[in-house]
């Protein structure tokens, strides 16, 4: 037999047999044989390595393929997809990998699988560590060790969630995708081996500041907390508020991804339940990815009102606010991680109001309310009027014939109007995004450069400075910011009306703009009510701010069940 000493059979080709003689050039000796035999034996153990690590290697090039060519829109489908149906195995080898797929089990440092044995059960504990509360978990655990083999005779689930979990928010879960949609909003999940349900407990803990004073809503006297970005903290502050059993807070969840908590808030015997149902319905339907810009993403697609420049909810960070609304029979909406509460419907007078009326006397309460609605006007009105007396002075009474400009400037008046407009509006957005020690000195860097060097060099009068002052601290002061920004945007176009059509573009102009108010509807609610539809004594509640006895009964647009504020005590 002819043998090579670098390879463990036959040279190929050869057709020589064992009882052939070998040639004195090709003759082995005895310890070739067995270095031969040696090689053919080795070669015959790693053949089935080798095939293994090619079939290793295949199997992880498909799943790579599978996993890129995946094209699920939620949880579900991907479990679908990757575990071939939507419910707990009863093996934790399937779990895990069908969890390393889908949560990036092993890829994502948050995502831990904790494998564990009790009562000679394996079990797996999936948990977000970001969310995970270290104390209660190991006090679960704790409790877990003392279980023996025969108390899990009668069944390991109901002896794990009856007996031996010492906490107070569980619940059995038979889906996978819901206990993974219960994980990802911090809940942590127990596997038992060859059982089809897992156990889900609350463990979580969120990053949480702590309540403070609205910016945008402060007052004088009154409650300093406000909501926060953590929605059962707001809830709270809402339960210490309204200790009624008919309040209610329904939770559905929106977006495929985000899987972001909305909640709906009311009091059952108050509230018109058509508009409670027509917004769980629209809430319901909404088909989007996600929310993560949370309540106003949400109005846009529950509200829908398109390019409509006015709010149709009010937005209100304080709890007490809030809390007044629900008992008008209003409708509250809750997003987790936002720290406002959207109410409707609304109007645009209730957009107009503040705390602060309400936690004066009466008599300030009015006096406030009107220093506020004057200051709205002046926002919308006062500029183009203004415009409109300058280049029309025939339209002048004698007794304001002080009014206009003293000077002459190098530019337009409409355009120093429209660049103190978009300068002002510079400035704002500066002041957002500038830090508190340097905010000082902004504002004193624009008062020079705007209200004195571009007066001093001609290209503005002094009356269009002021005058622009006067309105922008009237939109200042009006309470719901997204209604100032709205008045802003018809000033502007109202003073583009008047410089270019006049008196007829004002006119005009003051047209469309009640048009475009009353048209609008915020739930089904005329958005100028009380003034379209006339009601004289809503009217009066709203220009005057009422002692709290004599609001006998709750608006009646709101369309509530229950009507009536104030009992009357029937005489015997």
């Amino acid at each position: 037999m002819q043998i090579q000493d670098d390879l463990p059979g036959p040279v190929p080709g050869s057709t020589s047999t064992g009882d052939e003689p070998s040639s004195p050039e090709s003759k082995s000796t005895g310890e070739d044989r067995a270095s031969s035999q040696e090689h053919t034996k080795q070669a015959k153990e790693d053949a089935p390595l080798r095939e293994s690590a090619s079939s290793s290697s295949n199997s992880s090039a498909t799943g790579t393929s599978k996993k890129e060519a995946e094209q699920s829109e939620n949880i579900e489908e991907s479990i679908v997809y990757w575990q071939g149906k939507d419910e707990v195995s009863d093996q934790l080898e399937v779990t895990k990998e069908t969890l390393t797929q889908v949560m990036g089990l092993g890829e994502s440092f948050d995502v831990d699988f904790r494998e564990m044995a009790f009562g000679g059960r394996k079990t797996g504990l999936l948990f977000i560590n970001s969310f995970a509360k270290d104390n209660i978990i190991q006090e679960i655990i704790k409790r877990l060790t003392y279980l023996t083999p025969e108390s899990l005779s009668s069944g390991a689930v109901d002896a794990f969630f009856s007996c031996y979990i010492p906490h107070m928010q569980v619940e059995k879960i038979d889906k996978l995708s819901s206990v993974l949609n219960k994980v990802l909003t911090g809940n942590s999940a127990l596997f038992i081996e060859g059982e089809n349900t897992a156990i889900v407990m609350d463990t979580r803990t969120f990053p949480v500041r702590g309540p403070e004073e609205p910016s945008l809503e402060r007052v004088v006297r009154g409650a300093r907390d406000g909501f926060t970005e953590t929605l059962l903290s707001n809830v709270a502050l809402i339960r210490r508020r309204l200790r009624d059993p008919g309040l209610k807070f329904e939770v559905l969840q929106v977006g495929r991804r985000t899987r972001m908590d909305v909640s709906i808030a009311y009091i059952d015997d108050i509230v018109d339940k058509i508009q409670v149902e027509s917004i769980r319905t629209k809430i319901k339907a909404i088909d989007i990815d996600g929310i993560p810009l949370a309540d106003k993403q949400l109005e846009e697609a529950v509200v829908g009102k398109g390019w409509n420049p006015y709010p149709l909810v009010r937005y209100s960070e304080r709890p007490d606010v809030v809390a007044s609304h629900l008992l008008e029979g209003r409708l509250v909406l809750l997003v987790d991680t936002s720290p406002s509460a959207m109410i409707l419907p609304t109007t645009f007078f209730d957009l107009c109001q503040h705390a602060e009326e309400n936690r004066q006397t009466a008599t300030m309460g009015t006096y406030l309310r009107w220093v506020r609605f004057c200051g709205i006007l002046a926002s919308l009105f006062l500029l183009p009027l203004w415009l409109l007396m300058v280049v029309h002075p025939e339209l002048k009474p004698p007794a304001l014939s002080f009014i206009g400009p003293q000077a002459q400037a190098k530019i337009p008046l409409i355009m120093q109007f429209l660049l103190v407009e978009f300068g002002v509006d510079l400035m704002r957005m500066a002041a957002v995004h500038t830090p508190t020690p340097l905010a000082s000195a902004m504002g004193l860097i624009a008062a020079i450069l705007v209200g004195d060097i571009a007066v001093k060099t001609g290209l503005f009068v002094n009356e269009v400075v002021l005058y622009m002052a006067v309105a922008a601290i009237g939109m200042f002061a009006t309470p719901s910011y997204e209604l100032g920004l709205a008045n802003r945007l018809i000033r502007l176009f109202l003073l583009v009306a008047v410089a270019i059509f006049g008196a007829p573009g004002l006119v005009g102009g003051v047209t469309l703009f009640i048009l475009l108010l009353t048209i609008r509807r915020s739930y089904n609610s005329s958005y100028l009510w009380p003034f379209i539809p006339f009601n004289a004594k809503a009217l009066l509640s709203v220009l005057i701010r009422v002692p709290v006895l004599y609001a006998k009964q709750r608006p009646s647009f709101n369309k509530t069940r229950d009507n009536t504020r104030l009992k009357v005590k029937k005489e015997k």
